[in-house]
């Protein structure tokens, strides 16, 4: 009996945007979308997601924990890399000065970067080393709500 791969990732796919919706960020799919949401006044979180096996064991947990603190971003965003191609694009153009990363989260305000978490802090490190780097821009960066 055969795995259908393409069932498979579907299925991965899936369960990857549920847990990050499931946190409170809200899924750009679109170019327009990102378009509109990153260049809203305000600070923005962006989670740039992915399949991998460190966005599932520490980025998305990661994202999920490190939003419940005093200091936060005014809106959480998810963007999907190698799923929706036109919007993750189009956020990576936000990220002057940063290659592309994924996992990756983006601190933006205005619809200018402030900082990044990349993939490399994120991949081999625990969920609570990410928690400590994004909360600590939140302090740095974001109001008290």
């Amino acid at each position: 009996m055969g795995m259908d791969f393409n069932l498979f990732m579907n299925d991965v796919v899936k369960q990857a945007r549920k847990e990050i919706v499931a946190a409170g960020y809200t899924e750009l799919t679109t170019a327009e979308e990102v378009e509109e949401a990153l260049n809203a006044k305000g600070t923005a979180l962006v989670m740039v997601n992915s399949v991998c096996g460190c966005a599932g064991g520490i980025a998305r947990p990661a994202a999920f924990h490190a939003v419940h603190y005093d200091k936060r971003p005014d809106r959480l965003l998810t963007v999907f890399a190698g799923q929706d191609k036109d919007a993750t694009a189009r956020a990576r153009e936000f990220f002057v000065g940063y290659p592309p990363s994924s996992p990756s989260f983006a601190l933006l305000k205005d619809g200018e970067i402030l900082t990044m978490v990349e993939r490399h802090e994120i991949e081999g490190h625990d969920p609570s080393s990410v928690v400590a780097k994004l909360q600590s821009a939140f302090d740095e960066y974001c109001e008290e709500v």
